[in-house]
């Protein structure tokens, strides 16, 4: 049975009071759409994934190519009864279609699953997923034609409530299973009689009960799942219930996380076993940590690779970067892209690096900005150590070999290489080649005037 889905993702998302599409507002560092979309991916093949798509089409489609996801334009937003009219034409060769809403992103693979297989289980023409939420105020209804059965009467609207009916505990999601050949057979039937003025997809679920059709309703096990959000306020929660989410399982599998309410875990970070997570961290992206490390507070990594065993002391920023097992790094390092550290290696306070390799055991421990250089084993630059990659139109590399030691305060002109066991003396400016287990010095003669000063002194000040 060939099987589709459809992703809701037109609507504006006036309450937001965004320039930014809904669907792209992110919670756990991805876009709400993203979301949706990596959990239809594994229901069904992304080719068989339709996307409809709206209000700036064009910027979500631009942001959602790489999914390898279809996209349906619905050009006048006339509701979502209207949305699936306009996607018909792509989903009708398909037996049965899921409708998912691409502001809803908490949404788990394994109640997609239940949804799809509960419908095909029912032979039903419509499947609405439902919810119990703690307060259902709101939201429109799902009347079940007895209280022990799946089988659905209608969907009520909040406003057209009965007092009775407000009893109800079932809300409507939004999301469905549909039968192909009857949703379509009826999905013209839909009409603007509402106060918006649009086409309703709700409104199916009557018109197919009114042809003799099955509709039948299925609760999700978590009501958070099923929750979409009109606010930026909303939004957080979403944020914050996914993070507390990602946390708990990072910590079900053995790493320690000091107060997970204070930091700021996308759902896509790695963490291995015995690492631990301070207070008030910040891992993003698709960071991957390694087993026995520590993340001190006030650190930012992003997009990163750690191997097991590495510290990184406070206040340290890592982006795009790879660190490599029993590194040493911080406090107040800062890693941006394309940096290299290599096992055991050290980058310590107030250093900053930038597309270099810090080979095995080498340390850089103050005050020092390495950039574009490739610096081998065991190493020592000292503080206040600089390489000058840049001339003010290109950059140039700097080759620093094993065992070199770099005296604090110098500044390495580049393109240079300096050779293995080299020496470089505090102080200097290098700016030629140094060979193999050589001393250079690169400063003016030190010239001392003895009695200057006192002598200085004996004048006292100028007058005038």
């Amino acid at each position: 049975m060939r099987l589709a889905i459809i992703i809701m993702a037109a609507g504006k998302g006036t309450r937001l009071k965004s320039k930014r599409p809904k669907v792209l507002h992110e919670i756990g560092g991805k876009p709400l759409l993203r979301h949706v979309i990596a959990s239809a991916s594994q229901i069904v093949a992304p080719k068989d994934i339709f996307v409809v798509v709206g209000h700036e089409a064009a910027r979500v489609e631009a942001e959602m190519k790489d999914t390898g996801v279809k996209f349906v334009h619905q050009t006048d937003l006339r509701g979502t009864g209207h949305a699936i009219q306009v996607a018909e034409f792509a989903v009708r060769d398909y037996d049965s279609l899921l409708i998912l809403s691409g502001d809803v992103p908490l949404l788990k693979p394994e109640t997609i699953a239940r949804l799809r297989d509960f419908h095909f289980e029912q032979r039903a023409a419509m499947t609405i997923l439902t919810a119990a939420p703690a307060d259902p105020t709101s939201y429109g209804r799902v009347l079940r034609k007895r209280a022990d059965s799946p089988e659905v009467s209608a969907i009520v609207e909040q406003k057209a409530l009965t007092p009775e009916q407000q009893k109800v505990r079932d809300i409507n999601s939004g999301i469905y299973a549909f039968q192909t050949a009857p949703l379509f057979a009826h999905i013209n039937e839909l009409t603007t009689d509402n106060a918006h003025g649009e086409y309703y997809l709700t409104d199916l679920a009557g018109l197919l009960v009114k042809a003799g059709e099955r509709v039948v309703a299925l609760e999700a096990a978590q009501p958070v799942e099923v929750l979409g959000a009109n606010t930026i306020t909303e939004m957080m929660d979403l944020d914050r219930e996914l993070r507390m989410e990602t946390a708990r399982k990072l910590m079900a599998n053995g790493v320690t996380i000091l107060r997970p309410d204070t930091t700021v875990i996308d759902s896509t970070v790695e963490i291995g076993a015995d690492t631990v997570v301070e207070p008030f961290v910040q891992l993003l992206g698709n960071t991957k940590i390694g087993e026995d490390c520590r993340v001190r507070s006030f650190s930012v990594i992003e997009n990163s690779t750690l191997g097991d065993k590495v510290l990184v002391r406070q206040g340290c920023i890592i982006a795009d970067s790879r660190i490599e097992h029993g590194a040493l790094i911080g406090p107040y390092s800062h890693l941006r892209p394309e940096s290299e550290i290599g096992e055991g290696a050290h980058v310590g306070n107030f250093v900053e690096t930038k597309k270099i390799k810090l080979g095995k055991g080498s340390k850089a421990n103050h005050l020092t900005y390495l950039g574009d250089a490739e610096i081998g084993s065991e190493t020592n630059l000292g503080a206040g150590v600089i390489t000058c990659n840049y001339d003010g139109v290109n950059k140039h590399r700097t080759l620093i070999g094993d065992r070199v030691f770099v005296g604090s305060d110098s500044t390495l002109v580049a393109p240079l290489t300096i050779g293995n066991g080299a020496y470089i003396a505090a102080g200097s400016c290098i700016t030629e080649n140094v060979p193999e287990d050589a001393l250079a010095l690169g400063r003016s003669r030190q010239t001392t005037k003895e009695g200057w000063a006192s002598s200085k002194r004996a004048q006292g000040p100028r007058k005038g």
